[in-house]
This record gives structure tokens, C-alpha cells and sequence, in this order.
């Protein structure tokens, strides 16, 4: 079973590899606002100020202050104010939750073959703010194991167990293939990114942005995601992974909270 998914916005689109508001278009204005936003992981709603953003309510933005890395949801929007900027912060970036494409039932996920329909750089914005900067080194040995014999992964029993625990927890948000190219996020105490490469069957090149020097939790869970998205793809979508060598896979409930909850102007076909 299929569905496309489509929703209008009044959002102005983003560049395609950018997929997050950073600031606003060349020769427009956004309209100066005041809005509440709830964050869901601290069940509490706030009001910022926004001037870089034309904002309406069930956008998805971050902030800075205290709750700077955590995503909200935006409530209220008021353009009838007058504050002390002093006692404000600000709106400093919006997610894109516009999906487009069709999709497929694939067990606890959604999948697409479409690179359109979320792509990596989209979907990574659900879960983690942009980067501060930061700088990133990372080197891999010629080390792999096989997809279908996960006990070869370097871990303990213990990392293995919470890790399998975390799978079918549903856990991993999102896990994409694009050609060799491997990608997931994976929800523990925060969103850890985990990367790796994928050939006829062997894993290379795994890494967690948790930093862990041996095997994790969070790469556990995403091969273990892995394996179950692909047997599903080769029993009911084969023809349609070798067309395009990439598929991405989004928990449903993920799926529904950022591309469907909240939106105002929206059409679903199932």
C-alpha cells in the first residue's frame, strides 16, 4: 500500500541542501511577530520574539536562550505588540516539515524511493538544530561485518541488549540509503546521528555522533532497523529500490508529529 502526501504552505521553500530557515529571503521582509511556542520535552510554552522569519502557528523552530537545541512548536502569532527587546530572545531557525512524494507501508516506518520526498538534510532538521560551528574529524579502519551477522559488530552483550531494546522501541527516527551512503538518527537522552556505508550486504565505515571509541547502542539499533527495512523493501518494493539505488525510512509516529500534526492547509491520499 501507497500514499502521497502533499501540503500547501505559505512558507517560503528553502534551497534543497539547506532545508532550514537561517534567514530570510533576498528582498523580503518578514513581518515582525511575538510567538508562543510549546516544547514538548519540557511541557512549557514561551514567547520570543521574531524578525527573521514569516512565522505562522504549527511551524517547528528553534530558538535561543535556555532552551536553545530544543524544538518547538509555535502556538500563538501576534503581530499587534510593542516589548523591551532586552527581555526577549529570539526565533533563530525554522524547520521544513513540507513533504511531498509518495510513500509505502514498510513495518514500523514509512519508506520512499523518492530523494525528493526527505531527504537527509530535510528530515536531520526534525531532530537536531543547525550546527554551531562545531568541527568534526573522524577516520575509519578497513573494518565490516555482514548486515545478516550483527554479532560481528564489536559491542558487548550489554551495548547489544540496549541496543535491541532501543529498536524495538522504534527509536530509529529516520535511516536513508543513498547508493553506498548510510544515514540514521537514532533518539536516546538526545538525537545521535549514525553514518555508514552499505555494499551487496556489508557494513563499513559505522559511526555515532554519541562518540563512543567501540560499538554503540544507537549504531545497534539503527542496523537492526536496517535489516528489517530492507527485507521488507526486497519482499514488496524491490523493483522500485534498484530503479533508484536510495530509499529513507521515517518512524510513523515521527512521520505524523512533523508532517501532518499541526498543519492547517493540508491534503493526504491514501
Amino acid at each position: 500500500m501507497s500514499f502521497r502526501i502533499g501540503f500547501a504552505s505559505d512558507i517560503t521553500e528553502n534551497k534543497p541542501e539547506e532545508c532550514v530557515k537561517t534567514a530570510p529571503e533576498q528582498n523580503t521582509v518578514p513581518r515582525k511577530s511575538v510567538v508562543r511556542i510549546y516544547f514538548a520535552e519540557r511541557n512549557m510554552t514561551l514567547s520570543y520574539f521574531n524578525d527573521l522569519f514569516d512565522l505562522h502557528k504549527g511551524d517547528m523552530v528553534y530558538v535561543e536562550g535556555k532552551l536553545e537545541g530544543l524544538l518547538g512548536r509555535v502556538t500563538e502569532v501576534s503581530y499587534n505588540f510593542k516589548i523591551k527587546l532586552s527581555d526577549y530572545k529570539r526565533v533563530i531557525s525554522v524547520a521544513d516539515t513540507d513533504v511531498h512524494g509518495e510513500f509505502f507501508m514498510a513495518g514500523s516506518h514509512f519508506v520512499t524511493f523518492d530523494r525528493e520526498a526527505l531527504p537527509r538534510s530535510k528530515a536531520v532538521r526534525w531532530f537536531k538544530a543547525p550546527s554551531d560551528g562545531d568541527e568534526f574529524v573522524s577516520e575509519n579502519d578497513d573494518s565490516s561485518f555482514s548486515l545478516e551477522n550483527l554479532s560481528a559488530m564489536n559491542i558487548s552483550e550489554a551495548v547489544a541488549e540496549r541496543g535491541h531494546e532501543y529498536y524495538m522501541e522504534n527509536r530509529v527516527r529516520y535511516i536513508c540509503i543513498d547508493g553506498i551512503v548510510g544515514y540514521a538518527v537514532v533518539e536516546g537522552s538526545k538525537s545521535y546521528e549514525v553514518e555508514f556505508e552499505y555494499r551487496n550486504g556489508e557494513i563499513s565505515s559505522l559511526t555515532c555522533s554519541c562518540f563512543c571509541l567501540c560499538g554503540c547502542k544507537h549504531e545497534f539499533a539503527a542496523m537492526l532497523q536496517l535489516k528489517e527495512t530492507l527485507e521488507l523493501i526486497k519482499k514488496n518494493y524491490e523493483d522500485k529500490y534498484k530503479r533508484t539505488d536510495y530509499f529513507a525510512a521515517v518512524n510513523k509516529g515521527t512521520f505524523f508529529a512533523f508532517a501532518i500534526d499541526g498543519k492547517e492547509n493540508a491534503a493526504f491520499t491514501l
